[in-house]
């Protein structure tokens, strides 16, 4: 049985994909900085890192990821819908926002391909990343509420005797 979710649970979430947007925005501001200063708006800054206009972008960004995934994996909304195409339609809806985002902030060229290729890998290894995490983070709970249940049969064998 799953918690009952809290306005501080989703609040959470928004902070962790915002804290990670920053740290890997200010990654890159610091090795590609300057010589994408006068490419996108994302590096306007150069090397010294991510304007306050940038941040509140990809703030308001992980707000709305945060309630995407609300919409998508909890059954608030959509009672019923397989998990592979809850996945497919979050996904979707994500990219959709963030390339509505890169228009209407122009954090790079749109007429150009390569920032798009560039996007769509980090975009890639960002959801492999977490989904990787994801399962292990699964794989660790199974693992706990497993040992508990051990724990818990030996005890009432312990009982029956």
């Amino acid at each position: 049985m799953e918690k009952k979710k809290t306005i501080f649970d989703y609040m959470i979430h928004v902070m962790c994909i915002f804290g990670f947007t920053m740290l890997t925005l200010t990654v890159f501001c610091l090795i590609f900085g300057n010589s994408a200063k006068e490419f996108s708006a994302i590096f306007e800054l150069g090397n010294q890192g991510v304007s306050a206009k940038i941040t509140f972008q990809f703030l308001f960004l992980a707000i709305l990821i945060t309630g995407i995934r609300f919409l998508f994996f909890t059954d608030t909304l959509i009672k019923k819908m397989a998990i592979w195409l809850r996945t497919i339609c979050m996904l979707s809806t994500v990219i959709i926002v963030i390339i509505i985002f890169i228009l209407a902030f122009q954090w790079f060229p749109t007429d150009l391909w390569q920032p798009w290729i560039m996007f769509f890998i980090c975009f890639a290894i960002c959801f492999l990343g977490s989904y990787l995490v994801m399962v292990i983070k699964e794989k660790a709970e199974n693992k706990q509420l497993e040992d508990a249940l051990q724990r818990l049969k030996k005890r009432e064998e312990k009982n029956d005797e």
